[in-house]
């Protein structure tokens, strides 16, 4: 027999903030608020929040990003979302100009970022902490654990979900979600709704936050 659905049941945001944060710059906005966002996605799914979770990598000391990113989580630490960093790394990679010249740049790669995602999902799915998975972002990796959670649930009788929440615009270019999970499509009102006004370039982001409890 099938297992029935939860009456409300519980979701977990997992937040690969890297992707969603390059997914909502194309789409229509990147300053989104992480809290607000798990909970008007959850609550629009008839699904009650109970923990964020952020995964990201950070840039190093001399990049202009690493106090926004480090002013960010602290922010996000205070609202009590569980959070997971790991420092970008560098490579040099060349780019052709149009005058014939070669232009060495770093770039930054995250590395472990979704390995760790992978890895909660997993964790918290055999530990009974969710009955869904809200996964922000469109990595096609993460579909080996959406799997994996479709295996855990037959196995327990439990009835879990793990979905793909991501923004969905004209102007995006990927708008496919995770494969083997229910896809969210943000659009432009939610996101309108979900702004975060604060500043963290100088760490001036004093402003009120929504407080989450941690699992």
């Amino acid at each position: 027999m099938a297992p029935g659905k939860p009456d409300l049941p519980r979701a977990v945001a997992f937040v690969d903030g890297q992707n969603l944060f390059n997914a909502a710059k194309e789409a229509f906005f990147p300053n989104y608020d992480v809290v607000k966002l798990s909970l008007e996605v959850a609550s629009s799914q008839g699904w009650s929040l109970v923990q964020a979770r952020f995964y990201t990598g950070i840039p190093e000391p001399n990049d202009p990003q690493h106090v926004f990113w480090g002013n960010r989580l602290a922010s996000l630490g205070r609202q009590g979302v569980v959070l997971f960093s790991r420092p970008l790394r560098y490579h040099l990679e060349e780019i052709a100009l149009p005058d014939g010249s070669i232009l060495k740049t770093r770039v930054p790669i995250e590395k472990g970022v979704d390995v760790r995602l992978a890895l909660d999902l997993i964790r918290l799915a055999f530990a009974d902490r969710f009955d869904v998975a809200i996964v922000f972002s469109q990595h096609q990796d993460y579909s080996e654990a959406a799997k994996e959670i479709r295996a855990i649930s037959k196995a327990a009788n439990r009835w879990i979900k793990v979905a793909s929440a991501f923004p969905s615009s004209q102007w995006t270019s990927n708008k496919r979600g995770i494969e083997f999970t229910d896809w969210v499509r943000i659009d432009r009102a939610t996101c309108d709704r979900c702004l975060d006004p604060a500043d963290y370039r100088q760490g001036r982001a004093g402003l009120p936050r929504i407080p989450l409890p941690r699992l």
